[in-house]
C-alpha cells in the first residue's frame, strides 16, 4: 500500500512512517534537504508556488497512491481532504469529524457541559467585550500563526476572540479508535521569540498527576463525542494545575516526533493500527527530558553549506543558497537532557550552533 502524506510540512511524519515500514510519497511546502533524502517528495517551494491547499491538491493530482494521511494545515479544509481521499483509503479523521471538532461553537460548549475548563470565546458578529485581556485568532488557524493581542478593533469574518489565559502553554498527544483513546503523553509548548508562533516542545510537561489524569479524560471525552481516529492532539494552558483547552488538532502533531524518540516506537505505526481499531495498552517512555525547537531567523540570511547539518542531527534542513527572511524558520533542532533544565540548555546550544553557521544572523541577534 502506497501512502500519500500531505500538509504544510511532512518531514517528521515521513520519518515516523518509514520507521513503521511504510511505502510513502509526500507533498508539502518546504521540500527540505533531509526530506529529499528520506523519500519521494514534491514541494511547492521548488515549484516557485506560495502555500495554499489548492496548490497542494494540484501537486498531488497525478501521483500514484492507495491511501492518504494529512498533517498540519489540512484539518481546516475538510472538502480538500474529501477530494484527496476520493476512491482512496483515508487514514485519519473524516471530513465530517474535522468540521465538527474544529468548530469552536460546538467544541467549547460540549467541553464546558461535561465539566472541563475552556476559555471564554467570542465569535464574529457577537458583542465585543468591554473588559479583560483577549487574543484575536483565526478560526482556521494553526501553529499560532496570526494570533495576537486584541486592541479593540472590530473582528473580521473568520476571526474569533479568545480569553487570554495565564499559565504554561502545553499540548497533549493521544491515539484513538473512534470510541476509546490512549494518551501518549503531554509536552510543554515553546513559543517563537516573538508572538505566539509555534517554537517547539519539551517532553514531558512538568505538572501534577491530577492534571495529567484530567488531560487523559479530555482525550476520552473528545474521542467519544467526535469519533476521533488515529493520532490526535490538543493545545491547552496549564493554569492552577488544571488544563484549559484551546484547540483540538485532529491529525499528526509536531510534538509527536518526541514520542518517537522517547519511546522507540513509530507514532505513525500506532496511527495505522488505531485506524484499523487496534489501540496499544499503554506507551512507555524512556527517562529524561526530550526537546525540539524551531530555529527562527532574527534577520535575513543567505545560507551556505547545510549538508553537514543533517549528519549532526538537525532536521528540516534548508538547501544551500536559500534566503531565509527575518522571522521565518531556518530548521529544527533536537536534544535530550537528564533534567528539564539540562534539555533546555542543550536545545539552546544547538540553536547557537546553527546561528554560528549563519554570520548574518549572529550579527542580528
Amino acid at each position: 500500500m502506497r501512502i500519500l502524506i500531505i500538509g504544510v510540512t511532512t518531514r517528521a511524519v515521513a520519518e515516523s512512517a518509514l520507521r513503521a515500514g511504510c511505502d510513502i510519497v509526500t507533498v508539502d511546502y518546504f521540500g527540505d534537504l533531509d526530506q529529499k533524502r528520506l523519500c519521494e517528495n514534491h514541494s511547492l517551494r521548488e515549484r516557485g508556488l506560495k502555500y495554499s491547499v489548492a496548490a497542494l491538491l494540484r501537486a498531488a493530482h497525478n501521483l500514484r497512491y492507495d491511501a492518504v494521511a494529512y498533517s498540519g494545515g489540512l484539518e481546516n479544509h475538510p472538502a480538500t481532504v474529501a477530494r484527496l481521499a476520493r476512491s482512496k483509503l483515508l487514514l485519519g479523521n473524516t471530513p465530517d469529524t474535522l468540521r465538527r471538532v474544529r468548530d469552536p461553537a460546538r467544541l467549547f460548549p460540549f467541553l464546558a457541559a461535561v465539566g472541563f475548563a475552556v476559555p471564554r470565546t467570542i465569535a464574529y458578529g457577537e458583542p465585543l467585550p468591554s473588559w479583560g485581556t483577549w487574543l484575536r485568532k483565526p478560526v482556521r488557524g494553526g501553529g499560532g500563526q496570526s494570533v495576537c493581542f486584541w486592541r479593540g478593533q472590530p473582528l473580521a469574518a473568520g476571526q474569533i476572540l479568545q480569553e487570554y489565559i495565564e499559565g504554561t502553554p502545553a499540548s497533549a498527544s493521544f491515539v484513538a479508535d473512534g470510541r476509546r483513546s490512549v494518551l501518549l503523553g503531554w509536552t510543554e509548548q515553546l513559543r517563537a521569540p516573538r508572538g505566539f508562533s509555534y517554537g517547539g516542545n519539551m517532553l514531558p510537561l512538568l505538572g501534577p498527576p491530577t492534571a495529567l489524569a484530567e488531560v487523559g479524560a479530555i482525550a476520552d471525552a473528545l474521542t467519544a463525542e467526535f469519533g476521533l481516529r488515529g493520532l490526535n492532539g490538543f493545545d491547552f494552558i496549564l493554569r492552577d494545575n488544571r488544563p484549559v483547552l484551546l484547540e483540538v488538532n485532529p491529525r499528526y502533531c509536531a510534538s509527536m516526533e518526541l514520542f518517537d524518540r522517547a519511546s522507540g516506537f513509530s507514532a505513525f505505526g500506532l496511527h495505522l493500527a488505531a485506524c484499523e481499531g487496534r489501540l496499544p495498552e499503554r506507551v512507555s517512555l524512556r527517562g529524561g527530558s526530550w526537546g525540539k525547537a524551531i530555529v527562527y531567523a532574527p534577520g535575513q540570511v543567505t545560507l551556505g553549506e547545510t549538508e553537514s547539518w543533517i549528519e549532526r542531527g538537525v532536521r528540516d534542513v534548508p538547501h544551500a543558497g536559500e534566503v531565509i527572511e527575518k522571522g521565518q524558520p531556518i530548521c529544527t533542532v533536537l536534544a535530550w537532557g537528564a533534567t528539564h533544565a539540562a534539555c533546555a540548555a542543550a536545545l539552546r546550544a544547538e540553536m547557537e550552533a546553527i546561528w554560528s553557521d549563519c554570520p548574518l544572523l549572529a550579527c542580528a541577534r
